[in-house]
């Protein structure tokens, strides 16, 4: 009986984790992103398409680190000829920025809007449109019931969401099957900042049926590329070239 017992508990495990992981849409990243490394942490070794994804930033300076590394994303995702859009109420992305990840400004549709109540609902009504891609919504509050109506609603559509969210209040439970915290990390310039390609300090906290981490990426000839870790971060020092 006790072989026959854990047989069937396998089973049942098979069928919840078909359930709980999010339906694939019809494309995956481009391969040539060069995100291997961070795809592992994924279920099926798959970046989760048709899935909301939650990232949180607290100052400035990780706000604009946030939005280069989901523009990046966005540039393994987007097909030619399709669009994407972008809701905020107080956008800070420059469009003209948006070459620098070989996205072009017209395949983006920015929607400003004045409150945080018409930020949702705008990116709810978006994430149901299939005709799109990716679905970005810059915002700072999101409760477990309004996360869980966009995860619904992406596993309708096949589109993928990204949920900016900015200085919260507190880092709540949410539906989303990921959540993200990036950081800026100074390029190979000397310590120098701005200067160089962007580079991130990115975390996977939180990952539905998959396993966390945290990587250095940086932006490179259109594709992402890891970074080597400093073998001294805590100190600050720096190796040398020989000779």
């Amino acid at each position: 009986m006790q072989p026959l017992r854990h047989d069937i508990v396998q089973q049942l495990q098979r069928e919840v984790l078909a359930v709980q992981r999010p339906k694939k849409a019809g494309a995956r990243l481009h391969p040539g992103t060069g995100l291997w490394e961070v795809e592992q942490a994924f279920p099926d070794h798959t970046f989760p398409l048709g899935a909301v994804h939650e990232f949180i930033s607290g100052a400035r300076e990780e706000a604009a680190a946030t939005n280069g590394f989901m523009l990046g994303l966005i540039a393994g995702l987007i097909e030619k000829n399709r669009t994407a859009v972008w809701v905020s109420r107080n956008r800070t992305l420059f469009p003209a920025a948006l070459s620098l990840f070989g996205i072009a400004p017209e395949q983006i549709i920015f929607i400003d809007v004045q409150r945080p109540k018409d930020v949702l609902w705008a990116v709810e009504e978006a994430l149901k449109c299939e005709e799109l891609q990716v679905v970005v919504g810059e915002l700072g509050e999101l409760g477990f019931t309004e996360s869980r109506r966009l995860q619904l609603a992406v596993e309708q559509s096949r589109v993928t969401g990204f949920l900016h969210r900015y200085n919260p209040r507190t880092e709540n439970v949410t539906a989303c099957v990921t959540r993200w915290k990036v950081k800026p990390l100074a390029g190979d310039t000397g310590g120098m900042p701005g200067l160089g390609f962007p580079r991130w300090d990115v975390r996977l906290v939180k990952v539905r049926n998959g396993t966390p981490g945290a990587w250095h990426i940086e932006w490179s000839a259109g594709h992402f590329m890891p970074v080597a870790r400093p073998i001294f971060p805590i100190l600050g020092i720096q190796h040398r070239k020989a000779g």
